[in-house]
């Protein structure tokens, strides 16, 4: 099909603005009739990606309108954006937005003289409308009901028919049953009902619902799970593998994990260390084209938010069959990897082997054994590992300065850790901490994630590789004049910025109160990591060969590799693994990078409506902060807890503030400055849990 999407594009660009009919494209393609079908096909695909248009009968090449494909990401009163196929994100003001809705694919105009920082457009056609399900509210008056969708900024949509059980105030889900010129023209119809929007958890609830993603499992699905959970591992299939099960095998995870798809082993020789990565053999068990993995690729991912998880797979292999569980034997497909003294990685391999976990390790558990602070009963626990993990944090040491000398940036962002009551309610938030536990895990999940793509490379088979690509000139560009602004040595950061330049910057600022300031806009000046077939490397971590070997259970890239590997394994040839999974890995790295974004905008989404649901109880409580971010419309600020809201631009004291474009916000009168990094303290004054927003007032 490719080769006909190429030729119609070709033709249709060379036509013009006219265009030209379905029997001219036809001919000029030179379409036989074997070929009618591929060419329809394909001129299909074109005309739904939007890089080609139709009107009126005529065909036209969108780019030789001056058009550029996108897809509405969300919405505000007066604005929205859109996202083009590169990522890049365009600002579109909410007159020339056409009434479209986020999900909606579109052809925008791009404006020659943007007034902000971002691209400018203007929709000029809907090419394919959503027909999302959005997430709001039910507001309930004397002229009706009303939906207020969260992603439409407050726009009110009269509701037709029945309204699910929900009343005034209620959390809702919704789809736009009819369509108007305009955003307050639109019609809804409820779906759904998940209680009060004061309550974070009914919130979290919708906008999971409306994400399409359901927490339930089809029938048959289940079926086929719960039948793999009940057969077993074969006495054959323990035949034909490495027998691991007397080796000092064990994981290391959260508290509350079930899913452990990791464990590890570690020995050290005369001149050599043996590290162990064994990760659940997912593929095993799921084999191509079954229900299971229908429906693992179309899910992607696991989501995690709050104290919840919405699994990949079905509780009977992701927390059964598949999950490492202590003194249980199973299937895992283990990285074997030989280490110099000094940390290097020499030599590598991979097997299908049987193990059997010694310990489920807990991190806080292992970071209190390794400070010295476990409990007698904490040590009896771990007495069949005690003796490795000194070993462990050795070689985590090891690893740690062989990547600060490659000059990767260790870039340091805090995560937030929700703490909820029995009812599921937030009652804290705080950053999480990590210690030496979770660094030794991460540090060997990246030799075997890098292992693995240096396999596929080195075999040159059909892969899903992670990369992270050098970052953009003018992201560099504004990533420089912000630095100097604050006073920051970056007058000579060079366009094509090498990981070490950005690593200089960072440990300048360490320990330094503009230090999470920097980290965030160093985070912000690079690309996003995404899934690809083709090796393209990795500038966070200085690597040429990643990807994403050891997480299976939740994550659909980690599988698809998996499946590769061991047709690999198997002794395939590569020619026949060339035909069998090049579409497949190319098929896997795109719909991967979709679904991993998506999840991570729940997530986001989700966590937002939990600070919320805990700030709302400290309204009138003043907290000191940092200036995180500074815009037009106010100033961001974070707390030590992690929780960020707003002060807005008409709740700073009385002035007129101009914002420079970058950091700062000044009254042209006075000369009262606010900017990036300052210490502020602030009062809350709102918050509010259904669109997770928080709002403070200097105090």
């Amino acid at each position: 099909m490719e080769k006909w999407v190429k030729r119609i594009l070709l033709v249709l660009e060379k036509a013009g603005k006219k265009g030209m009919s379905f029997s001219k494209l036809e001919k000029k393609c030179k379409v036989q009739k074997g070929d009618a079908k591929k060419f329809k096909a394909a001129l299909a695909r074109c005309l739904a990606e939007g890089s080609v248009s139709e009107s009126d009968g005529r065909y036209l090449a969108v780019q030789s309108l001056g058009l550029i494909p996108a897809t509405v990401s969300r919405l505000h009163k007066t604005y929205g954006f859109a996202v083009l196929q590169d990522g890049q994100e365009v600002f579109v003001l909410g007159s020339r937005l056409k009434g479209s809705l986020p999900g909606d694919k579109v052809l925008i105009k791009l404006s020659a003289h943007p007034k902000g920082n971002l691209p400018e457009g203007e929709v000029r056609r809907i090419v394919e409308e959503s027909d999302n399900e959005y997430p709001g509210v039910l507001e309930v008056n004397s002229q009706g009901s009303f939906f207020v969708p969260d992603a439409l900024g407050g726009f009110a949509l009269r509701v037709m028919g029945a309204k699910c059980g929900a009343e005034n105030g209620d959390k809702v889900t919704a789809r736009i049953i009819r369509r108007g010129d305009s955003h307050r023209d639109h019609l809804a119809e409820i779906t759904a009902c998940y209680g009060s929007s004061e309550n974070a958890a009914a919130c979290a609830q919708a906008v999971i619902a409306a994400a399409g993603i359901s927490p339930e499992f089809p029938a048959a699905v289940l079926d086929e799970a719960r039948f793999l959970e009940h057969r077993g591992i074969p006495e054959r299939e323990l035949a034909n593998r490495l027998d691991l099960r007397g080796d000092c095998i064990f994981t290391i995870d959260g508290a509350d994990s079930k899913d452990l798809d990791d464990a590890v082993s570690l020995e050290k020789y005369s001149n050599f260390y043996q590290l162990g990565v064994h990760i659940a053999d997912v593929s095993h068990y799921v084999k191509p084209h079954s229900l299971l993995d229908e429906e693992a690729f179309a899910r992607g991912t696991s989501v995690y938010y709050a104290d919840q998880v919405i699994p990949m797979l079905p509780k009977a292999l992701s927390n059964g069959i598949c999950s490492l569980n202590p003194q249980e034997e199973r299937l895992a497909f283990s990285a074997l990897m030989t280490i110099s003294p000094d940390g290097e990685l020499l030599d590598f391999t991979f097997r299908k082997t049987v193990i059997r976990s010694r310990v489920k390790g807990v991190y806080s558990e292992v970071n209190a054994l390794l400070d010295g602070s476990a409990t007698e009963e904490l040590r009896e626990k771990y007495k069949e590992v005690l003796h490795v993990l000194p070993l462990m944090k050795e070689l985590k040491d090891l690893r740690l300065a062989l990547r600060k000398k490659r000059g990767a940036p260790a870039i340091e962002s805090a995560e937030s850790k929700l703490v909820l009551d029995e009812k599921g309610r937030t009652i804290d938030v705080k950053p999480r901490v990590t210690g030496e536990a979770e660094s030794i895990i991460e540090e060997f999940m990246l030799l075997a994630n890098q292992s693995a793509a240096s396999l596929a490379r080195e075999l040159q088979i059909p892969f899903v590789y992670r990369v992270h690509e050098h970052p953009a000139p003018d992201r560099i560009s504004d990533l420089r004049e912000t630095l100097q602004k604050l006073g920051l040595p970056a007058k000579n950061l060079p366009e094509k910025v090498s990981p070490a330049d950005l690593a200089a910057i960072l440990e300048e600022v360490k320990g330094k109160p503009l230090s999470p300031v920097v980290n965030r806009l160093v985070l912000r000046s690079m690309a996003k990591a995404r899934y690809s077939p083709a090796p393209l490397g990795h500038f966070g971590l200085v690597l040429e060969d990643y990807a994403h070997f050891t997480s299976p259970i939740r994550r659909y890239p980690d599988l698809t590799i998996h499946r590769i590997l061991s047709s690999w394994a198997d002794g395939d040839s590569v020619k026949e693994m060339n035909k069998r999974y090049q579409r497949f890995a190319e098929r896997s790295a795109e719909h991967s990078s979709q679904t991993e974004q998506q999840a991570m905008d729940i997530e986001r989404s989700c966590e937002d409506c939990y600070k919320a649901e805990y700030m709302k109880g400290r309204i009138g409580e003043e907290f000191d902060g940092i200036i995180s971010s500074v815009t037009s419309f106010g100033l961001y600020v974070e707390l030590p807890s992690t929780v960020e809201g707003l002060i807005r631009l008409e709740d700073l004291p009385d002035g007129e503030y101009f914002f420079d474009g970058l950091l700062e916000l000044s009254d042209v009168h006075t000369g009262r400055k606010f900017r990036l990094g300052d210490k502020v303290r602030v009062r809350c004054v709102h918050a509010d849990v259904n669109s997770g927003n928080v709002d403070f007032a200097l105090v």
